[in-house]
């Protein structure tokens, strides 16, 4: 039996990709290709695409399934590609049944499997054993989003925010600790609204303080991408204070000028960013951020643009996820002057060469540190600040203590102390 799957896009999708894996196992599937689609921007719709096409080409006798965000929110698109067999929405996608009905679905003339995502008011506790390959696993905690920010496309694809019950976060914590995960992710689409939705409304700060009194089995957890603005004074005590918790967060920033923000219907501006991380590091040292930043949102000027540039410092970014500005359909920003697409790369570009130098920084600073290094892989593994570093010690899973001495372009080289 072979059940492919290929993932685009954040963390989530990884996790989700890997229930579908799992539902495909059990429904004992054969030669299919199963892609995890990614909408935040035309670019990553364009990939989707193309690896559609390359998977047929490699596979001239599989079943093509398209699901995902991108599958959610422009169905048509995909259905109207001739390698295309299945197009599942993201409710369907973690479905069971989807994967067990005869011929993988596939029902005559029904080739579009795309139900109103707006509809869904909860979200259902899939329990993996952990993320194929990889010494970490995720916990999804959280989907959808409430907010409407101008550009963005994902609350069409993933609908409300819903949260996982508590309770039901902390059981399938203490499975994937007992089965040998060193470090848990918490994954969401917009992470710090956990619990809003739920009987008595607990916070995210509460759901990790819980989970790291409750499962003390856990060395190591981390959060994917959070909103700052949003973050709990408990979050904030659990990062500045329990070592468990890594100090690395991944911030939805996207830029650094208070016009642009408010155009983007963003609910922080620019001193609320500094303050944060200033305030953070001040408490907790060694914590590096990384961040999301758009470059070339309509209306930005070069001063704007600037802003946004110099955030890369004030802030002490290390990792950067630059996004050129693409326009999505059905969103404010889509109607608003767009900016010229040389203007856009040029900026992006710029923006791109800052990070590098942030991270050359980081990595130099790093040298001669002693650091915790989770292995992912034979002589792979990173640090607690989710930095890259060969090492040659220890096996995948293990947490080896070590001496980082020296560098590569992008990651660390440590050695077991």
């Amino acid at each position: 039996m072979s059940v492919d799957l290929i993932t685009f896009g954040c963390r989530l999708n990884s996790f989700e990709s890997e229930v579908m894996r799992g539902h495909a196992k059990a429904a004992g599937l054969d030669d299919a290709v199963i892609v995890n689609t990614c909408a935040v921007t035309a670019e990553a719709v364009r990939q989707a695409r193309q690896a559609i096409r390359r998977a047929r080409r490699e596979n001239p006798h599989a079943r093509i399934v398209v699901t995902g965000c991108a599958a959610q929110t422009t169905p048509d698109i995909f259905a109207a590609m001739p390698e295309v067999d299945l197009v599942l929405g993201n409710a369907e996608k973690l479905a069971p049944e989807s994967y067990r009905a005869p011929g993988f679905g596939i029902d005559g003339d029904e080739k579009v499997r795309v139900d109103d995502i707006a509809s869904v008011r909860e979200t259902a506790l899939h329990l993996i054993e952990g993320i194929e390959g990889r010494a970490r696993a995720f916990v999804q905690v959280q989907n959808g989003c409430e907010h409407r920010c101008s550009f963005c496309i994902i609350p069409f694809g993933r609908g409300p925010s819903r949260s996982v019950p508590m309770r039901k976060v902390v059981a399938q914590a203490r499975r994937l600790a007992e089965n040998g995960h060193a470090e848990l992710v918490l994954t969401g689409v917009d992470l710090t609204s956990y619990g809003a939705d739920l009987p008595g409304r607990p916070t995210l700060g509460r759901l990790v303080e819980t989970l790291l009194q409750e499962v003390p089995e856990l060395p190591r957890l981390r959060l994917s991408s959070i909103d700052m603005i949003e973050a709990d004074e408990a979050l904030m005590r659990a990062i500045c204070d329990n070592e468990r918790l890594m100090p690395h967060l991944h911030l939805s920033l996207q830029s650094g000028d208070d016009l642009i923000l408010k155009r983007m219907k963003r609910r922080h501006n620019r001193a609320d960013a500094v303050n944060f991380c200033t305030e953070l590091r001040r408490r907790r040292p060694d914590m590096v951020f990384g961040a999301d930043l758009i470059a070339g949102f309509p209306t930005e000027t070069e001063a704007m643009f600037e802003n946004t540039l110099s955030l890369v410092d004030v802030c002490g970014l290390t990792y950067l996820h630059v996004f050129p500005y693409s326009p999505r359909p059905e969103t404010a920003a889509a109607r608003m002057p767009q900016l010229p697409r040389e203007i856009v790369k040029a900026r992006a570009a710029r923006l791109r060469a800052a990070g590098d130098a942030a991270l050359s920084r980081h990595l130099d600073a790093e040298i001669g540190r002693r650091r915790l290094v989770l292995v992912e892989r034979d002589g792979l593994g990173r640090t607690e600040m989710f930095t890259p570093a060969e090492i040659a010690a220890g096996r995948p899973g293990e947490i080896v203590p070590a001496r980082i001495v020296g560098r590569t372009p992008t990651g660390l080289r440590a050695e077991a102390a």
